[in-house]
C-alpha cells in the first residue's frame, strides 16, 4: 500500500508539471493537438515499455525486469545530466 501511495503522489505532481509544460510551449492555436500528441506518444511510450518488461519477465525473470527498469532510469538520468553540461 505504501508503494501505490508513492506512486500516486508521484503521478499527481508530474501529470500537472507535464500538461502545464505543453501548455506553456504550444501556440495557442494549437494547444488542443499539442495534448492530443503529448497524450499519443505518452501511450505509445508506455506501451513499448510495458511489452519489453512482460518479455524481459518471461525470459528472465521478476528480478532482472526491476533491475532493467533501474538501468533505464540511470540512463535517463546520465542522459540529462549530459545534456546540462553540454549546455554550459
Amino acid at each position: 500500500m505504501v508503494g501505490v501511495a508513492i506512486w500516486g503522489i508521484h503521478m499527481g505532481i508530474t501529470q500537472g508539471l507535464l500538461a502545464s509544460m505543453v501548455a506553456a510551449t504550444a501556440p495557442a492555436d494549437l494547444r488542443g493537438t499539442a495534448y492530443g500528441f503529448f497524450n499519443l506518444v505518452s501511450g505509445v511510450a508506455m506501451l513499448i515499455a510495458s511489452c519489453v518488461a512482460g518479455l524481459v519477465w518471461d525470459y528472465w525473470g521478476a528480478e532482472f525486469t526491476f533491475y532493467v527498469g533501474a538501468g533505464f532510469c540511470v540512463l535517463g538520468i546520465l542522459g540529462l545530466t549530459w545534456r546540462n553540461y553540454s549546455r554550459t
